[in-house]
């Protein structure tokens, strides 16, 4: 397996071979930013915080934030001291119109009923409110190979712990009912929100094990359309009243 600054290294490459190309990431942690602007002390709920992530770039007092989790570990240990409390995203602890904004990294692919938790975000949401996520793209080939490992999950948490170096015990369920445009236009149709921003990013690094590897995984985007790229960001809004 590269190393995170092997990695970074082809990430430079990447950019270079695709000038303007920044990873999801960046471009995820800019939809929550730009949402932020205007704002004089919006309250934030990090959904799925784990045990820190974007909160921790976006400077803001944690008295704004509010983190939410069902894994009690992750949330013991938070490098951050804001507030947070064990829940699901289906039956958020919080009461209605509660928030200005939530962000979520990585959540929309482990939800088997993600209608539930859709309508959950409009509940907690104050009109005008908005959801940023980021996750994989359902119509990838990755994801379609990892549709047919999630079946097997033993084998799945092997692979977790051997290629990104963490527990078995961190390689959640994936079922990807939430992971395509057409997937998140009809849940928003469903529970009343609108789906207003969705970037499709290619990210040949997702896969850079071996240098080999990071030129098949360039070779395999520039193949994709663009509607079937790695990653999906994205925003979604609650009306305003």
């Amino acid at each position: 397996m590269l190393s995170l600054d092997q990695q970074n290294e082809l990430r430079q490459q990447y950019r270079q071979r695709r000038p303007g190309w920044r990873p999801a990431t960046e471009q995820y942690a800019d939809l929550v930013r730009r949402q932020l602007a205007g704002w004089e002390a919006p309250r934030l709920l990090d959904l799925g915080c784990g045990r820190g992530g974007l909160v921790e770039q976006l400077g803001l007092p944690l008295t704004q934030v509010v983190g939410v989790d069902p894994d009690m570990a992750s949330l013991q240990e938070h490098r951050l001291a804001l507030p947070r409390a064990a829940g699901f995203s289906d039956a958020l602890p919080f009461v209605a119109d509660s928030f200005d904004l939530l962000f979520s990294s990585w959540l929309l692919e482990h939800l088997a009923r993600p209608s539930r938790t859709l309508a959950e975000i409009h509940r907690v949401l104050r009109p005008g409110g908005k959801f940023v996520f980021i996750t994989p793209n359902g119509r990838h080939p990755l994801a379609l190979l990892n549709r047919g490992l999630g079946r097997f999950a033993r084998l799945q948490g092997r692979m977790v712990a051997r290629f990104y170096g963490r527990a078995a015990d961190d390689a959640f369920p994936t079922h990807y009912q939430a992971n395509t445009a057409a997937d998140l236009q009809r849940l928003c149709t469903q529970t009343g929100l609108h789906l207003t921003t969705l970037l499709t990013i290619p990210d040949p690094t997702y896969l850079a094990f071996t240098p080999a590897l990071f030129r098949l995984s360039c070779a395999l985007e520039e193949w994709l359309p663009d509607g079937r790229h790695v990653h999906l960001a994205g925003v979604i809004q609650k009306e305003a009243s």
